[in-house]
């Protein structure tokens, strides 16, 4: 596995150990299923020169989705991340505020017209012209018509503006939905509340390495992360004989504990590669804790996933 040298050069600068940059790229390599001996390219898009340009965009959320892409140590969100993407514009770590914000929103949006990337994270409230979401004394439905028929591509990051999220759930008083619906957008979804940050940087890594967005579901989601549910992919895994989940394991060193079918886990109703790529740096996730899924990568998962603990 050969890297080139300028790329190791640059890594090294930031005060980031090889060792660690090319763990990171072997497993961002793994999450889109490419062959191991695509790893230094991986690594090579990861430290290009030429960054493509990122606007961020919230709408109606909680700002979760940003906070576990900014929260990661790992892939180091200050040293690599925005080494690979130009963030031309994000409220949460963008210095100006008020109307310097909305000028730098502009500016990014005229500078850059059909060549940047737009992140959106949040659904948008369209009841009433969408007088119920406003950014700037701006709808965030006009904000998001205006930014998506510019862009070079939409991503959405989170399961409310994938999908709605709990702003869309039942009674629903603002008419909220996702990007794609409130616009008329492709999107390319990383669902989940949150999503895992390794798959939002391997859907960028996907576009800088092969010049595409990466192949999609039904629901707009990248299949390289959501091709396979849960269920299958989990450790916790039940036998299903005779109309019955058996509560045994056949697999040497699997994880202690039954299938959590019985409290209700959605595992086998949610695509997610959640077993495989875990959460705060790849340390555990919900039923390794031993919590069912809730199936948050679903849509619409508050009305159609709920109650949480009944079984399926």
């Amino acid at each position: 596995m050969e890297i080139k040298a300028e790329v190791l050069e640059k890594i090294d600068a930031k005060g980031v150990s090889r060792r660690d940059f090319i763990k990171y790229a072997t497993v961002v390599t793994s999450v889109l299923g490419l062959a191991p001996s695509m790893v230094p390219k991986v690594a090579e898009a990861m430290a290009i020169k030429k960054r493509p340009t990122v606007i961020w965009l919230h709408f109606a959320e909680c700002t979760g989705c940003s906070e576990a892409f900014i929260r990661s140590t790992y892939p180091w969100i200050d040293q690599i991340v925005l080494d690979v993407l130009n963030v031309a514009y994000h409220e949460t770590i963008m210095a100006p505020s008020g109307h310097n914000a909305e000028k730098s929103l502009n500016d990014a949006m005229k500078e850059y017209d059909g060549k940047y990337i737009l992140v959106c994270e949040g659904g948008i409230p369209t009841k009433n012209d969408g007088i119920y979401g406003k950014v700037g004394g701006h709808t965030m439905l006009d904000i998001a018509k205006k930014a998506t028929k510019h862009a070079l591509a939409t991503i959405c990051v989170g399961n409310c503006a994938c999908f709605g999220g709990v702003q869309a759930a039942a009674p629903n008083p603002t008419k909220a939905m996702s990007v794609s619906k409130a616009t008329g957008t492709k999107t390319v979804n990383i669902a989940g509340c949150p999503p895992n940050a390794v798959n939002m940087v391997a859907t960028v890594v996907h576009f800088l390495l092969l010049g595409k967005l990466p192949a999609l579901d039904d629901n707009g989601r990248p299949l390289f992360a959501y091709g396979y549910t849960i269920h299958e992919k989990c450790p916790r895994r039940a036998h299903y004989e005779n109309g019955e989940f058996v509560k045994k394991f056949g697999d040497k060193g699997a994880m202690k504990g039954y299938c959590l079918a019985e409290m209700g886990c959605k595992g086998p109703n949610t695509y997610n590669n959640c077993p495989i790529v875990k959460f705060n740096d790849g340390t555990n996730w919900p039923i390794g804790a031993g919590h069912p899924c809730i199936g948050c990568s679903e849509p619409n998962f508050w009305d159609t996933q709920s109650p949480f603990y009944e079984p399926i």
